[in-house]
């Protein structure tokens, strides 16, 4: 999605022995299953929209002719998983990464001192491969877990996205509805591509962003 590399929030060392399954006063019950680990309804950490929205929306859209890639930046699209936006999950105290990582891992644990936002570990199913992923957050680690935009911000600049205004770019590029958690070699390997509605190995397709690049 998006060409130029732009930090991500900070990565921490891998969460203490001490880290447990949250139970601040933004989610009341342990995070002990799928089904579990979404924050309940009212909760300000709380997202909805997933993989199958997604490839709805992805589906919907009008398909035109590809633009010139000039002057496109990641920059054009503001700050990484900033969230300071209005869009889904937008200006509940947490950043777009873990929001996407908090809505598409199992067995969730969040990192103790966070109000249950930070994921510390969780298991993912790849929506490209169908291969489980461990996640644990840390330096060395949390890459292997990657936030992938559905349609790529370059490709996104291509075909219409040029247009928007700043704050607009900015929305589209942390809108939970383009964003899927994915296995970062996975991720990493593709490229800057989007492909074409349908064509999903076992899940939506996404193009290639990573924690600290997007495409």
């Amino acid at each position: 999605m998006l060409a130029s590399c732009t930090a991500a929030p900070p990565i921490s060392a891998p969460p203490s022995a001490g880290a447990t399954s949250t139970t601040s006063p933004l989610i009341s019950t342990p995070l002990t299953s799928r089904q579990q680990e979404t924050p309940p309804t009212g909760s300000t950490h709380s997202i909805t929209t997933g993989p199958d929205s997604a490839l709805a929306a992805l589906h919907s859209l009008p398909v035109r002719g590809r633009a010139p890639r000039t002057g496109y930046s990641r920059g054009r699209f503001g700050n990484a998983w900033t969230d300071d936006v209005t869009v889904n999950g937008g200006h509940n105290g947490c950043d777009t990464r873990n929001d996407v990582l908090r809505r598409d891992l199992a067995a969730l644990v969040t990192k103790a001192g966070t109000q249950g936002c930070v994921a510390a570990s969780g298991t993912l199913r790849d929506p490209y491969t169908g291969h489980e992923v461990k996640f644990l957050r840390g330096e060395k680690t949390s890459l292997l877990v990657q936030i992938d935009h559905v349609v790529s911000l370059s490709d996104a600049w291509q075909t219409g996205a040029r247009a928007l205004g700043a704050t607009q770019r900015q929305e589209l590029a942390n809108d939970p509805l383009e964003l899927l958690a994915v296995d970062g070699p996975t991720n990493q390997a593709k490229g800057e591509v989007t492909p074409p509605p349908g064509s999903h190995p076992t899940g939506p397709t996404a193009a290639n962003t990573s924690p600290g690049r997007s495409r």
